[in-house]
């Protein structure tokens, strides 16, 4: 029986006794919904909010360890600077476990043919891994009329502390990002600005089992999501290349911690982005995208050459309008895909300035809502466009971009 049904059914005693028995039963259930309020904010504390492109996180400070006693504690200190240790979803908050399910057992008897694994370290792993409603609901479309406005996107990425987060994580690894963007070609203040934007320098890589998440996303996919087939799917390669991952590195599948998608480590990379992208740039002989920053470097910048990164090619320039000669929805038909030349761009009515003239490769119109307020546009190159292969958004580019830009200010002014 609960409190509540309690109160209600209790026959009424004497007054002096009733009203003691009342205040006893109040403030026993006081007591209780403190409890449970203050375990729902401390659970839902670290939770990522849904996102356009990115997930917004608050800063989190670093408490200082004192003098070590010895070299192993000292390393430890050394890593935690790098990496968060977010506790796992608690109980209360998973469904059953997936061994119930004999469709995704067969799946796990499946994948441990088609990989050559274990066929039992399968099934441990895939059948211990929970149902989680909140990675289902974050999932869900918004069933709210919503309008997009970049100036607010924009200020949950650009704050003073995220940029001097930045400017830290650069002097720390000047070396590191000079290495990357000399063999890789991208430059340090967009690796910086990537991994400030998808984690905070690793303050924030989520919080959720990754067998959890990327199994709930396999198996229960919301079905109100228009593309809900293709995700399921989508997310069962996830499955797939996060056990053989985990296999190949000797790694307990149950352990990992990551985003409600199963984004792991500071650059927040996929199961699937971390097998092809992910390198040990710090020479080790393996890869640590949560500890190790050469590692988390390297990795991104190996990333954008992969899309196409364009060495010493602006991502963007500003861009104006020709009212009597524009035509708007033949500049915004190919999205953000690069498609015109400049002067098939500027004969649609788009005005560009000298530099952006000169510009050799194709340009695409990006269009940035500011809720009622009128639209910003940009003109994007084939290096903004490789920024939304990361996230398939423009307004993550701008902001990865932004954020970029207003780290190295701030590096330059506190030379």
């Amino acid at each position: 029986m609960t409190h509540a049904n309690a109160l209600q059914t209790s026959p009424r005693p004497a007054n002096a006794s009733w009203l003691r028995l009342r205040y006893r039963l109040l403030a026993c259930a006081l007591t209780i919904f403190g409890t449970t309020l203050a375990a729902h904010a401390a659970d839902n504390a670290g939770q990522p909010e849904q996102p356009v492109a990115a997930k917004s996180q608050a800063v989190t400070s670093h408490t200082k360890t004192k003098a070590e006693k010895t070299v192993k504690k000292t390393k430890q200190v050394q890593a935690s600077k790098h990496k968060r240790h977010p506790k796992a979803r608690p109980a209360a908050n998973v469904g059953p476990a997936y061994a119930t399910r004999p469709e995704v057992m067969r799946f796990a008897d499946e994948l441990a043919e088609r990989r050559n694994l274990n066929p039992q370290w399968v099934r441990r792993a895939i059948g211990q891994a929970t149902l989680v409603p909140a990675v289902v609901r974050l999932m869900q479309p918004s069933t709210q009329p919503f309008v997009k406005n970049w100036a607010a996107y924009r200020g949950r990425f650009i704050d003073a502390a995220r940029i001097d987060a930045g400017v830290q994580f650069w002097k720390d690894n000047r070396a590191t990002l000079a290495r990357a963007e000399k063999e890789y070609g991208v430059p340090s203040e967009i690796i910086v600005g990537i991994i400030g934007v998808e984690s905070i320098y690793g303050r924030n890589t989520g919080s959720f089992r990754v067998i959890d998440a990327i199994t709930t996303l396999a198996f229960d996919f919301p079905a109100s999501h228009p593309r809900a087939a293709e995700r399921a799917e989508f997310f069962k390669g996830e499955v797939e290349q996060f056990l053989s991952l985990q296999s190949r590195m000797g790694a307990d599948p149950l352990v990992p911690l990551g985003s409600y998608a199963g984004a792991m480590g500071m650059p927040q990379f996929m199961p699937s982005s971390w097998v092809r992208f992910a390198v040990d740039f710090d020479g080790n002989d393996k890869i640590d995208l949560w500890n190790s920053p050469a590692d988390v470097i390297g990795s991104v910048a190996n990333y954008f050459k992969a899309f196409g990164w364009q060495p010493g090619m602006p991502t963007h320039y500003p861009v104006s309008f020709d009212t009597a000669k524009l035509d708007l929805d033949a500049l915004m038909a190919p999205d953000i895909l690069p498609t015109f030349s400049v002067a098939s761009f500027t004969a649609k009515g788009a005005l560009l300035a000298a530099p952006a003239l000169a510009h050799k490769g194709p340009l695409a119109l990006v269009e940035l809502l500011n809720g009622t307020d009128p639209a910003s546009y940009v003109a994007g190159t084939e290096n903004f466009y490789a920024i939304t292969r990361y996230n398939w958004s423009s307004y993550y580019a701008m902001a990865v971009i932004d954020l970029a830009e207003a780290i190295a200010r701030e590096l330059e002014n506190k030379r």
